[in-house]
């Protein structure tokens, strides 16, 4: 008994452990939004330019996700997780000896490989903890929760350091610090070994490549990239939105009638991340009650309806639509997560994990980008960028409208609740029947 009760309270530290790596990194990559409108001013770069700072950060992300997902599955997830938490406060602490802005956007670019890394490895890892597909989604909607938190802490961490004139980069150290205590709870910890199916191979680049291939995980990274490419619209391009007049620190709200107004485009993306983390925490109690195709496109749904709101309301009515989407957006993409990473062998997860990471980051890269870029083309009016956010969501919608009428992953998210959480074996399976669903009307 004493024995169990150890490996119960090992697995909780491990479930609070990949809770915190969620929340400590959120701090930086959910803060760029506010840091964006410093290094503008500081460096007097464009939009386009600015957004680097994002797009680099995520272009990182996807690359470490495809390229170097299989890391986890290959030589464990207690490993990788480490190499990539080291690679991260590295490059928090570099930040103290950058002085312009291609050497910041250097580390912001290597921070993402390193986030790419350690998180396929978390990622995989929820898989080992979990019992069933339907706590792998609870647990995953749990580890975003807390990014939320992380979200909602590093912009008003920002907001604070500017009030008291300490340098933006201070958030950075600060969470290079958190990272560095992360790595010694990691050491300390005993992690589940992952079980591989038998006469199957190590996962490599090439494993990790075919599953490029596969229907199953190209539908949900194809989601997750149209998913982040309208959120980050949010918390990336919302506070230029807003802004009345960019020109003037006495101005910049000035068009806004109310003094509630004005306060609440203060703390737009704030509110924004409140909510989407409360919805997050909901999402946890949700999943494991309601249907989650149902869940999902309806509020795909109203996330179309608060942009376009915002649109043709014009900034009075975005200062209210634009935060509230994020209740919204709470549960989308960790079920998008866990039912993709569902759909494959745990021994698989770290890999397909990097997949759909890889989609993920290049939503969030490209988004943000041809926002900017169509922003810039048409008088630096954020307006026509958000034109571009609300077809991203539009298209989202439509695909979880068909998932909610055709159900394609029904059977898949079945067969591997049998054969990977009820403790059956796996007959006579090869390598490439593990990692490729199927082609359609093959035998």
């Amino acid at each position: 008994m004493s024995n169990a009760v150890a490996s119960q309270k090992n697995l909780l530290l491990i479930r609070w452990l990949t809770y915190l790596m969620f929340m400590m990194f959120a701090m930086t990559s959910d803060s760029v939004g506010e840091i964006i409108k410093e290094v503008k001013l500081e460096f007097d770069v464009s939009n386009t330019q600015a957004s680097l700072l994002h797009s680099l950060f995520m272009v990182g992300i996807a690359f470490s996700g495809l390229f170097l997902g299989f890391l986890a599955d290959r030589f464990g997830r207690k490993p990788t997780l480490i190499l990539g938490l080291a690679l991260f406060a590295a490059s928090c602490y570099l930040f103290l000896i950058g002085g312009s802005f291609n050497f910041i956007l250097g580390l912001i670019t290597l921070s993402g490989l390193a986030v790419g890394i350690f998180k396929t490895a978390a990622l995989a890892l929820i898989g080992d903890i979990s019992s069933s597909t339907k706590e792998h989604t609870g647990t995953m909607n749990g580890a975003e929760a807390f990014f939320g938190v992380g979200a909602i802490i590093g912009p008003l961490l920002v907001a604070y350091l500017l009030r008291n004139g300490v340098d933006w980069i201070w958030l950075y150290v600060i969470a290079g610090g958190l990272c560095t205590l992360l790595i010694i709870i990691a050491l300390l910890v005993k992690y589940p070994k992952t079980v591989r199916p038998v006469n199957t191979k190590p996962s490599s680049l090439g494993s990790s490549l075919k599953l490029l291939k596969d229907p199953y995980a190209m539908a949900f990274s194809v989601g997750a990239f149209l998913y982040v490419a309208a959120e980050s619209a949010i918390y990336v391009w919302m506070p230029s939105y807003l802004v009345c007049d960019a020109g003037s620190v006495n101005d910049m709200f000035s068009c806004y009638s109310s003094d509630t107004n004005k306060l609440l485009a203060l703390y737009a993306v704030s509110v924004f991340f409140s909510l989407r983390a409360v919805g997050r925490f909901v999402g946890i109690w949700m999943m494991q009650r309601y249907e989650w195709s149902r869940v999902l496109v309806w509020f795909s749904f109203a996330i179309l309806l608060c942009f376009m709101g915002g649109l043709i309301g014009g900034k009075a009515i975005a200062v209210y639509l634009f935060p509230l989407s994020g209740i919204f957006m709470s549960v989308i993409y960790p079920t998008f997560n866990s039912k993709g990473i569902s759909c494959f062998a745990k021994a698989l997860h770290g890999s397909v994990a990097g997949v759909i990471l890889f989609f993920t980051a290049a939503g969030a890269a490209a988004g943000p980008l041809i926002m900017g870029i169509v922003t810039d083309a048409n008088g630096g009016d954020a307006k026509y960028g958000f034109i571009v956010a609300t077809v991203f969501s539009g298209l989202l919608f439509l695909g979880l409208l068909y998932n909610t009428i055709k159900k394609p992953t029904a059977q898949r998210l079945a067969e591997v609740e049998r054969s990977e959480y009820e403790s059956e074996p796996i007959p006579n399976i090869d390598e490439n029947a593990l990692r490729l669903a199927p082609e359609p009307g093959s035998k």
